[in-house]
């Protein structure tokens, strides 16, 4: 497939490739990296060696950082867990909370556009005699509270529904459905990787009962993450699923990744002082970059709610053109496409198929993640070469011309080669 040709000039001092991907991962703050680095070379102790000042160090930087992390989202450093990151996170969650409520009931209700680490732990646990409920979203990518009350009976024991969709932005009520739980006696969990440091999310004010957290999608280091549980009104119980020296009150053994968490903690005090400034810029930006590209070009849509969506988050569909080829068009942007990013396959993505648009739509459907990092002038760069790309391949494309014509593609009858 060859690389469509583009006339965008870059404007002086731009930097190609420009990074839009902030969902998938984020680049590490300079502030976050100079916390870490004294705990590589110096101050390189093991937090559980108690028998001198390296360990005692260690655990100074560890219980530090988990204050900073329990203040960004409004809850005391006793109910912060380490983990290795948010898949480590959901999966602790989901599966401590099913093996320590067995007796309870067998019933788990999640949704439809979950993350992976969600939905494959959900059917891990089906094969182990738990039943799932599966929520279908509406058209704008929210669930229906009705929906909820419904799906819970006698045997509910967790509701686990993300706080930001990770491919379109979109922010659950999560502080309506924990008040759903909480009436029903139901534990909720919520994958709160994308909200976290974005959006501001107190764990009291949202009835949220456990809550994972990951460090790279926070300008902090990769392979770092915490699990929020509850201790009191209710006490939440959880079932280790790694043994070894129970370290992080017996949930989680293993030998603590001091520089990761003492990044993890910083990011996580940037964040909370930032944050609302971070949040009006990036709205910023990204409704720059989406009326740059709705004012130029016809057939594009937004895809999930507008009105209750992330700050820097844009996933938009370009309808006629194929969205493989409109990345190799944009080859120097990051960002993501509507294909499933979570396998080598060209499957439309299941998040946008769940939001009832067609295979055609959603392969044409590309994602932005600006972030902290991005400026206005890559954002204009952005969607002149997007709109440059998408005008020259709608030129090739018969299906663009038909809908131009006024034909009506959906009362075609296509002929069988």
């Amino acid at each position: 497939m060859s690389t469509v040709a583009s006339s965008v000039e870059v404007p002086a001092g731009l930097h190609l490739p420009i990074y839009m991907d902030n969902h998938a991962t984020t680049a590490v703050d300079p502030r976050v990296l100079e916390a870490m680095m004294p705990y590589f070379t110096v101050k390189f102790g093991n937090a559980a060696s108690r028998n001198h000042s390296f360990g005692w160090e260690a655990e100074q930087a560890v219980e530090a950082a988990r204050e900073q992390i329990a203040r960004l989202i409004g809850t005391t450093a006793k109910e912060i867990i380490f983990t290795s990151g948010a898949t480590e996170s959901n999966n602790l969650a989901i599966k401590g909370i099913a093996e320590m409520y067995r007796e309870r009931g067998n019933h788990i209700i999640t949704q439809v556009t979950e993350h992976k680490a969600v939905l494959d732990t959900c059917k891990r646990l089906e094969k182990h005699g738990y039943r799932v409920t599966y929520l279908p979203v509406k058209a704008d990518g929210l669930i229906d509270l009705e929906d909820l009350k419904r799906a819970m009976d006698d045997k509910t024991i967790l509701v686990t529904i993300m706080a930001a969709n990770n491919e379109i932005g979109v922010l659950q009520p999560i502080a309506e459905i924990g008040k759903l739980c909480h009436e029903k006696n139901v534990l909720f969990h919520t994958d709160a990787v994308q909200a976290v440091g974005k959006v501001p999310i107190d764990v009291i004010a949202d009835n949220i009962d456990v809550l994972s957290l990951s460090g790279h999608k926070i300008y902090g280091p990769k392979g770092v993450g915490a699990l929020y549980v509850r201790r009191r009104n209710p006490r939440v119980q959880i079932a280790a699923q790694i043994d070894g020296g129970g370290h992080e009150r017996g949930m989680r053994s293993g030998t603590l990744n001091v520089p990761g968490i003492v990044g993890l903690g910083k990011a996580c005090e940037i964040a909370q002082q930032e944050m609302k400034a971070e949040a009006a810029h990036l709205t910023a930006l990204r409704d720059r970059l989406k009326n740059k590209l709705e004012s130029e070009l016809d057939y594009v849509h937004v895809n999930g709610s507008m009105e209750h969506h992330l700050p820097g988050n844009l996933n938009m569909s370009f309808v006629y053109v194929e969205g493989e080829s409109l990345l190799m068009g944009i080859n120097d942007i990051a960002v993501s496409s509507g294909s499933a990013c979570t396998s080598a396959t060209l499957e439309p993505s299941y998040v946008l198929k769940a939001l009832g648009l067609g295979d055609d739509v959603a392969h044409s459907s590309i994602r932005f993640g600006l972030g902290r990092f991005n400026t206005q002038v890559e954002v204009d760069y952005v969607a002149a070469k997007v709109i440059d790309v998408v005008k020259h391949l709608r030129q090739l494309s018969p299906l663009y011309e038909m809908v131009q014509d006024g034909i009506d593609l959906t009362k075609i009858q296509w002929a069988a080669h």
